[in-house]
C-alpha cells in the first residue's frame, strides 16, 4: 500500500484529500504546518507528497526540496491558488513532478494525475517529449537548457495557462508554442498562428476578431476571426510587441472575460482559446517606454519560457545541420572545416539561419559532390568575424594571449577589404566586455579566498554586479 502525505494548514482541504484517497486504499498522512511535515518525515517513507505552497510556519518550496533531495523516490505535487501559478512554476523548476489548482475544478483530472504517479510512468516523460519534439520540428540535442526547457514546456503544457515564449528571432518560438499545443489536452483542437508585426491595425484587428459584412471598405461579407476559428484550440500570437496600444486594450479584454466582437459588429462573441504569444524583445522595458500594456503582460505573462540563442547551445549546431540535411533527404555531410566554422560561428539568425545557409549550400553544390564545404557557405561565415580564442572564458593564466589574439583578430577585420558584418562585430565586442569582467570577478575572488562581498567592495560594484558578471542569476523574487 502507497504512502501518501498531504501538508496543508487548510483542514478543510486535507480532510477532503485524505476522504479521497482512502477510498483509493491508500495510506494517508497529513500535516497542518512545517512542524507535523518535521515529525512526519521522519518516521518514514512516503510514495507520494501533495504540498501546498503556502504555510503559515514554513515554506512549501523549502518542503519541496527537502523531500527532493531527502527522498528521491517520492513524486511531489505541488498545489496552489491561481495567484501563485508563478510560483508553482518555480516548484516545477525545483524538481516537483505536477501542480494542481485549488479549488479542485475537476477531480479526474486530480485522480489522473495521481494515478499516474504512483504507477511509476513519469519515466515516460523524456521519450515522450522527444516524439512531440520531432514532430514539432525540434531539435533537442546535448544542451541542458533545452532539455530542462522542454521539461517544463511538458509540465505546463496541459494546464489552462497563458504562456510567453522569449528568444531571439530564428531561435524556434513557434516551433516551441506547436510543441506545447502537441502536449496539451487541446491537441485535437485548431492550432493557429498570427504574427502581430508582419499586418496593420486594421488588418489584424480584422485577422483577430473578425468582422462583419460592410465593416469597413471592401468587407464585402462576413468573416470569422482567428479568436473564433481556433474555438477550444490554440493560439500563437507571434510577435505580440508590435500590437498597437489599441489593439492591446481588446487583447486584454479577451483575457479578462472571454468575450469579444467582431469589427463592425454588435454581438458578443465567447472564445475558450488558450493564447500563446511571443516575442523577441523586452516587453519589460516596452511597458517602461509606454509602447506595451503593464496589465496585458501580466495577463500574457502567467509562465515564461526563454529559448537560448544557437550561440549558446553550440553542442547541439552539428546535431541541428545533420537533422535539416536528413529532413531534405540528402545523402550529404559536412566536412571537418565546416562543421568547425560552424562551431565558431556567431549565428545571429539562430536556427533560421543555419536552415538557410544548409538550404544555399545544397543549392551551390556540384551534382557529384556529398560533401559541405567551407566554399558552399556565405562569404560572411568564412570571414569578416573576429574570432576570438577557442576559450571562451579567459582565466588569470591565459588571460594575456586571451585579449592578444582578440585584438590580433579585429585588427586583421579592420584592414581586410572584405565585407563585413557589423552586427557580429559589436557582438563580439560586448562579449568581451562581459568576459574581462568576468576575468577580473575570478581573480579578485582568489585574492579574497571566495569573499563575494570584500570582492565587491575591492572591484567598487554593488554584490548585484558582481553575480551578473559570473552569469549568476539573482535568487531574489
Amino acid at each position: 500500500m502507497a504512502n501518501i502525505l498531504i501538508v496543508d494548514d487548510d483542514r478543510e482541504v486535507a480532510n477532503f484529500l485524505s476522504y479521497f484517497l482512502k477510498e483509493k486504499n491508500l495510506e494517508v498522512y497529513k500535516a497542518y504546518n512545517g512542524k507535523d511535515f518535521q515529525r512526519l518525515f521522519r518516521q518514514q517513507s512516503y510514495h507520494l507528497a501533495l504540498i501546498d505552497v503556502k504555510l503559515p510556519d514554513a515554506s512549501g518550496l523549502d518542503i519541496l526540496k527537502e523531500i527532493t533531495e531527502q527522498m528521491p523516490v517520492c513524486k511531489t505535487i505541488v498545489m496552489t491558488g491561481y495567484s501563485t501559478i508563478k510560483v508553482a512554476v518555480e516548484a516545477i523548476k525545483l524538481g516537483a513532478n505536477d501542480f494542481i489548482e485549488k479549488p479542485f475544478a475537476d477531480l479526474d483530472v486530480l485522480e489522473k494525475t495521481i494515478d499516474h504517479l504512483l504507477k511509476n510512468k513519469t519515466t515516460m516523460a523524456e521519450s515522450d517529449i522527444q516524439v512531440l519534439a520531432k514532430k514539432s520540428g525540434i531539435v533537442t540535442g546535448n544542451s541542458e537548457t533545452m532539455k530542462r526547457l522542454l521539461a517544463l514546456a511538458y509540465k505546463i503544457a496541459p494546464k489552462h495557462i497563458n504562456v510567453l515564449i522569449e528568444g531571439e528571432t530564428g531561435t524556434g518560438k513557434e516551433l516551441l508554442a506547436h510543441f506545447i499545443h502537441q502536449a496539451s489536452k487541446r491537441n485535437e483542437q485548431p492550432f493557429i498562428g498570427i504574427n502581430c508585426g508582419a499586418l496593420s491595425d486594421t488588418l489584424l484587428e480584422s485577422e483577430l476578431f473578425g468582422h462583419d459584412k460592410g465593416a469597413f471598405t471592401g468587407a464585402l461579407k462576413e468573416r470569422k476571426g482567428v479568436f473564433e476559428l481556433a474555438g477550444k484550440g490554440t493560439l500563437f500570437l507571434d510577435e505580440i510587441g508590435e500590437a498597437s496600444l489599441a489593439t492591446q486594450v481588446k487583447l486584454l479584454r479577451i483575457l479578462e472575460t472571454g468575450e469579444f466582437m467582431r469589427v463592425g459588429g454588435e454581438k458578443i462573441q465567447k472564445t475558450n482559446t488558450r493564447i500563446i504569444s511571443a516575442t523577441h524583445v523586452d516587453l519589460a522595458e516596452a511597458v517602461k517606454s509606454k509602447t506595451f500594456r503593464e496589465d496585458l503582460l501580466y495577463r500574457l505573462d502567467v509562465v515564461k519560457l526563454v529559448i537560448p540563442p544557437l550561440r549558446e547551445r553550440k553542442e547541439d549546431i552539428h546535431l541541428i545541420a545533420n537533422h535539416l540535411l536528413e529532413q531534405a533527404g540528402t545523402v550529404f555531410q559536412l566536412s571537418a572545416e565546416t562543421a568547425a566554422i560552424f562551431e565558431q560561428y556567431d549565428w545571429p539568425g539562430n536556427v533560421r539561419e543555419l536552415s538557410n545557409v544548409i538550404k544555399r549550400a545544397l543549392t551551390v553544390m556540384d551534382e557529384d559532390s556529398h560533401i559541405i564545404t567551407p566554399k558552399h557557405l556565405p562569404e560572411k561565415m568564412r570571414i569578416g568575424k573576429p574570432r576570438l580564442v577557442e576559450k571562451k572564458q579567459p582565466e588569470e593564466e591565459n588571460f594575456e594571449e586571451y585579449m592578444q589574439q582578440w585584438t590580433d583578430n579585429m585588427i586583421a577585420v579592420w584592414k581586410s577589404e572584405d565585407k563585413v558584418e557589423m552586427e557580429m562585430i559589436l557582438h563580439n565586442v560586448k562579449e568581451l566586455e562581459r568576459e574581462i569582467g568576468r576575468a577580473f570577478v575570478i581573480k579578485m575572488l582568489r585574492a579574497t579566498i571566495g569573499n563575494r562581498q570584500d570582492a565587491a567592495k575591492r572591484l567598487n560594484i554593488s554584490m548585484r554586479k558582481l553575480r551578473y558578471l559570473l552569469n549568476e542569476k539573482s535568487t531574489r523574487p
